[in-house]
């Protein structure tokens, strides 16, 4: 028969842990916040962070609407209309750096701040959206939301990850000067239809 052994240091930290753990209480309700979920507010927002918006009559004039305001020589990724670089999950750093145009579906817009859900489902790579020199977020008019709380209660399943886009990338960290395109995409147009 043998002895069983002391606890491990381990085990008395996790222990001491539990033990201290305070009281679960129920989370606060959260109010419901209202606001402005128009058209004009995002744009207006959009507009202030540097970054565009187009409105489409219908997704059928994305590709011509794409076509006059880039040049037609870029290297575009897209699901959404022809692309002239295919990109996966799996494909490597030194295409993706390659790539001028990634042009991908947004499935919501808050109006409070201009940002765009951006699901990893809809990036054809985690890195696409902040690695192409320029984005597109195509966006319905219809899911626009007022407020980030609204947005959220809306987003049921992230999936492995999603992210909130708002605008170019920009600093403003060395010598007080503002810098478009630092660390990620140089110009966003959201496409609404």
């Amino acid at each position: 028969m043998s002895t069983p052994l002391p606890p491990s240091a381990r085990e008395n930290i996790l222990a001491a842990v539990r033990a201290g753990q305070p009281t679960a209480v129920p989370l606060p309700a959260v109010p419901a916040f209202g606001g402005d979920d128009s058209v004009e507010k995002f744009a207006g927002l959009l507009a202030s962070i540097g970054g565009e918006m187009v409105m489409l009559a219908s997704l059928s004039e994305l590709a011509s609407a794409v076509a006059r305001r880039y040049p037609a020589d870029y290297h575009t990724a897209s699901d959404l209309m022809p692309a002239t670089v295919a990109v996966t999950a799996a494909t490597g750093g030194e295409t993706l750096a390659g790539i001028d145009l990634a042009v991908l579906r947004g499935t919501l817009g808050v109006a409070e701040n201009g940002a765009v859900w951006l699901p990893e489902a809809n990036m054809l790579h985690r890195a696409l959206p902040v690695v192409a020199q320029h984005l597109v977020l195509v966006l319905d008019r219809r899911a626009l939301v007022a407020t980030m709380h609204q947005a959220y209660a809306q987003i049921r399943d992230v999936g492995g990850y999603g992210v909130f886009l708002a605008g170019p990338s920009k600093t403003a960290d060395i010598e007080q000067s503002l810098v478009i395109g630092a660390h990620g995409v140089r110009s966003l147009t959201v496409m609404l239809h």
